[in-house]
């Protein structure tokens, strides 16, 4: 495996006279975990009661516990507790609850607010409470805590004399590249996970292969796959984040469909064939991650109406609640309740090109008319609302005032590199391949 440094990253372990380094639990959090409410926790909550685990920072007992279970320390220098954040809990009332003054707690959140605003703590994450025994008074005295906002950044608040400071650091990570090769016997996702790629590299790669790929059609057994992909790793090994894909190969029916990672003169990191044309299109054909195409365009006999008529778009089913995301920039021209369409967003993309998502359950936060989106943004999500008989979405792509078909209509072409600017991108792609050619296929990190 290549390794090399992550630029600019360094970090401190925090310590507070502990014999060896803080555990840290580098377990990311979901990036769609919903906010902390500001509401405050009372006192003794029971649910936050049950999260609490205590530990010794040096030595941990072997047993293997559940979150629920409380571990008596092996010495008795500094204990740890982590908690597990709910929706609902708010930083100052996980502190109460964890039995620190509420005129301390208050303290402790002002020295957070220095380095990171607690509003954006998220349910799902954790806090390292740090305390040290009072031989005195046989009670415990509060002397920090610990936060990971993400994979790559750790939090610390610290007491020094009878005050709080708290402040934010880098974790030392190194970056290491791997490469994964595989068959596809079923779908691209199967294979992926099969061959030991990581879930969230796997919908990375079908992303960026969105613009072209058919996945329900185009794809066919013995088809194949490669990608060289980057690693975060600690001090340990261990992964606690995942980079960019540097490079990927799709071959589908004998045909090879290279991509490389390059950013470009103007500072935009994009996807490129070996051509040096951008994998992206204007308009993405499957604005769904995982979805099955369950209806294609043309006529059909209607589930709901009962005679065949006309379908004037693709239809994708998916759980209630999948996000739906802007097949392309641009902005929104209509949302609300439109008849048969039920909930109904379109965006106009250019003075030829609009595109339209039915059946959804709810508009995503902001979304409405006159609101200019990104391609990939998310802008609401999978429901059954109008003429429908189940959750799906209905997409539609408008040609001159004209629905045609999302699977076949020729996409408008992205970026087309050229120049000096393409020969830079030649000498990026000649040394991405040979990094991948010194690499042997790796399916050590299937379990993660």
């Amino acid at each position: 495996m290549r390794m090399k440094a992550l630029a600019g990253v360094a970090i401190t372990a925090f310590s507070i006279g502990i014999a060896t380094a803080t555990l840290f639990d580098f377990s990311a959090a979901l990036d769609k975990a919903e906010s902390f409410a500001l509401a405050p926790l009372s006192l003794g909550h029971p649910a936050a009661a049950a999260t609490l685990k205590t530990h010794n920072t040096t030595v941990l007992s072997p047993t293997s516990v559940d979150e629920a279970t409380l571990i008596e320390p092996m010495t008795v220098s500094v204990i740890e507790r982590s908690v597990k954040l709910r929706s609902g809990n708010t930083l100052s009332g996980v502190l109460i609850s964890a039995g620190i003054t509420s005129l301390e707690a208050a303290a402790v959140v002002e020295a957070f607010a220095t380095a990171h605003d607690p509003r954006r703590i998220k349910a799902g994450q954790t806090l390292d409470l740090q305390f040290r025994p009072d031989p005195e008074s046989g009670g415990e005295t509060f002397v920090g805590v610990t936060y990971e906002p993400s994979s790559r950044e750790v939090v610390t608040v610290l007491r020094e004399g009878g005050a709080f400071t708290a402040g934010k650091a880098e974790k030392h990570l190194t970056i290491v590249e791997n490469r994964v090769d595989g068959l596809i016997d079923d779908s691209l996702y199967m294979a992926g996970v099969r061959n030991g790629l990581p879930v969230p590299v796997l919908i990375d790669l079908i992303r960026a292969y969105s613009w072209d790929v058919d996945f329900q059609r185009d794809i066919r057994e013995g088809d194949g796959f490669t990608v060289l992909y980057e690693t975060l790793q600690d001090s340990d090994g261990n992964v606690v984040d995942y980079g960019d894909i540097q490079f990927a190969r799709l071959t589908l029916s004998g045909a090879g469909l290279p991509i490389y990672r390059f950013e470009t003169n103007d500072g935009i990191i994009d996807y490129f064939n070996d051509k040096g044309q951008s994998a992206k299109k204007a308009l993405m054909r499957t604005p769904i991650d995982g979805a099955r195409l369950s209806s294609g365009y043309g006529k059909r006999k209607h589930p709901v109406l009962g005679y065949t008529k006309m379908h004037k778009g693709v239809d994708f089913a998916a759980p209630s609640g999948t996000p739906i995301y802007a097949a392309g920039d641009g902005v929104v021209e209509f949302a609300g309740r439109n008849g048969g369409y039920g909930n109904l967003i379109r965006i106009r993309h250019n003075s030829e090109y609009k595109t339209q998502y039915a059946h959804l359950r709810a508009f995503a936060k902001g979304i409405g008319a006159g609101k200019r989106v990104r391609q990939g943004q998310v802008i609401g999500y999978v429901g059954t609302t109008g003429r429908s008989t189940g959750p799906h979405l209905h997409y539609e792509v408008i040609k001159a005032g004209s629905q045609v078909n999302p699977m076949k209509v020729r996409m408008p072409s992205g970026e087309k590199l050229a120049g000096k600017q393409l020969e830079r991108f030649k000498e990026v792609a000649q040394d991405i391949a040979a990094r991948y050619a010194q690499l042997a296929p790796s399916t050590d990190v299937a379990a993660n």
